[in-house]
């Protein structure tokens, strides 16, 4: 569903607000409590014992999302690196953009089970439109690491995020996927700088950074060691 320590400023973007990338940096280490919609969806939905839960993905999921200067998203990118899960392994590329989400990856099946089931239910895409997928059989090459940040590339597409200004952990046992509650817990690195590019061309838009010095945020960043369990 992980980054040289520099100062950072809360940023005055609003579509820095609730999303993921500000959950993520919101605690490092024990559960954290969901604000906002999906908070009330997670409270309402039969919660099971999460001392009970079992593994159903094995792996990382850095990612980065882009505003323009009002705020609207305009690109949204969720990087999977599957390691273990009851649908294989392999890697996959979920790219959101306002006309439509294209998904790349050698592992169809396991490319359709993290899109809907995982990124499709994703903070960072509440309240926007959601299309039915284009799926690319195109491989997934991709470096990802907390000392350097992420680099991903599949087909035409090529996503980055560097600059990694913290490491720390964050676990939840309330994050609600559909309807769904599931325990998570990761490694996370928020980054300085993210890019996509798409056939050559920087999509528009910037990722936002926001929190302290000492706990920085970005709507850009890495993960390691991630696990959800249901």
């Amino acid at each position: 569903m992980t980054r040289s320590r520099i100062a950072t400023q809360p940023s005055s973007r609003p579509g820095a607000v609730g999303r993921r990338s500000v959950l993520l940096g919101a605690a490092a280490t024990g559960a954290v409590t969901l604000a906002g919609p999906r908070a009330a969806l997670a409270a309402e939905s039969p919660a099971s014992d999460p001392a009970t839960r079992k593994p159903v993905l094995v792996g990382a999921n850095p990612g980065l999302q882009l505003f323009d200067e009002d705020g609207a998203c305009t690109a949204y990118a969720s990087v999977w690196r599957v390691d273990w899960s009851p649908h294989g392994t392999g890697d996959a590329l979920v790219l959101w953009q306002p006309d439509g989400v294209t998904v790349c990856s050698s592992r169809r099946e396991l490319a359709r089970w993290v899109t809907e089931d995982f990124t499709r239910h994703f903070p960072e895409l509440d309240g926007l439109p959601w299309h039915d997928p284009v799926y690319r059989p195109w491989p997934v090459l991709l470096h990802l690491g907390l000392a350097d940040g992420l680099v991903a590339r599949a087909g035409t597409i090529e996503v980055r995020a560097s600059g990694v200004l913290d490491v720390r952990s964050f676990t939840t046992d309330t994050f609600d996927l559909g309807g769904s509650e599931h325990s998570l817990h990761l490694v996370l690195g928020p980054c300085a700088e993210g890019s996509v590019r798409v056939g050559g061309r920087r999509l528009p838009g910037q990722i936002t950074r926001g929190g302290t010095p000492e706990r920085p945020s970005s709507s850009a960043f890495v993960t390691e060691a991630e696990v959800w369990r249901v």
